[in-house]
């Protein structure tokens, strides 16, 4: 269909109680998997990096591959920045076609939060690109981001309706215990769904009706996957993600855009490491690279399927 914003997703996605799957991408392989995923699960789907995956392809690149996806999958995809450092970065995803960004300001004191976020939202709104931006800080670890424990904090319902009505922000990421990274949890996992409840019926009694609220940090964290890494050589001891029932019950509330990174690396390296042990003598990066890919869209038709509930919002 075409490269758009995220703005009709969510519309859809609030009303038919489901989320759009948000996948980190940073080369060909992982664009073609999740895509070819979606597509087969008629499915629209956000394609996001970070500032690490534009350094590491550049702009143009990404932007290039995604195109060519959109044409060959013919599903609606949404490209977007995640966790934005500052205006100048989402300055060149803006010149370079992205149609989505995110600012990332919640390390900063709350009024400098909402300072710098309406000043993204005041740029990419005149260029017609839609705004997602964090307000509480997610705990672990994900390219640039890194918040320990003890530095973690749940959003606050009340600065969540005055965020938003003060920054004029598209979608709000919140935190409710999710957490980057691969070692989400060290013990039972918990999300405190109560404060998602709040946090929506307030922006809701503010006028701000059906807004979609985002989850970082929302990897399952797979044990399949975890153990068919460490099966062929993989030391990921401990690993946990969020539980799938948590993540299903999030997307059938306000949550209509849950961001998956890591299960997305833990399979293709669950991938390329089998093909290197059962294959040791073949070094074509097309066949270990061709099994990595070939895992993350088996993978990203589960997330879709049992996680996210959009199959067949493309109709």
């Amino acid at each position: 269909m075409a490269l758009v914003t995220s703005t009709e997703m969510f519309k859809k996605a609030y009303e038919g109680k489901y989320a759009i799957g948000a996948f980190n991408i940073n080369n060909m392989e992982i664009i073609q998997g999740v895509t070819r995923g979606a597509a087969k699960m008629n499915s629209a789907c956000i394609l996001q990096c970070s500032k690490s995956a534009l350094n590491y392809a550049g702009p143009k690149y990404l932007l290039g591959m995604v195109k060519a996806a959109v044409d060959e999958t013919g599903i609606d995809v949404a490209l977007h920045l995640d966790h934005g450092p500052d205006l100048d970065t989402v300055k060149v995803c803006v010149e370079n076609g992205f149609t989505s960004v995110m600012f990332d300001g919640s390390h900063f004191e709350y009024e400098e939060n909402v300072a710098k976020t309406k000043e993204v939202v005041d740029y990419a709104h005149a260029h017609g690109v839609v705004v997602e931006a964090e307000l509480g800080k997610l705990a672990g670890v994900e390219d640039e981001v890194k918040v320990d424990a003890a530095n973690a904090t749940y959003t606050d319902p009340d600065q969540a309706v005055d965020f938003v009505q003060r920054t004029g922000v598209d979608s709000l990421a919140i935190a409710i215990g999710t957490s980057h990274g691969a070692y989400k949890f060290k013990g039972e996992a918990k999300l405190d769904f109560d404060r998602l409840e709040v946090i929506t019926k307030k922006l809701d009694d503010a006028g701000f009706k059906e807004y979609p609220i985002v989850l970082h940090g929302a990897s399952s964290v797979d044990p399949a996957v975890i153990e068919l890494c460490n099966k062929y050589g993989g030391a990921l001891k401990g690993a946990s993600g969020i539980p799938v029932e948590m993540l299903r019950k999030a997307s059938g509330m306000a949550v209509c855009k849950i961001n998956m990174d890591t299960d997305i690396r833990l399979a293709m390296t669950a991938g390329i490491r089998k093909s290197f042990v059962e294959k040791p003598e073949a070094f074509d990066p097309r066949g270990y690279l061709g099994v990595a890919r070939d895992m993350i869209q088996e993978l990203v038709e589960y997330k879709i399927e049992k996680v996210l509930g959009s199959v067949d919002s493309m109709k």
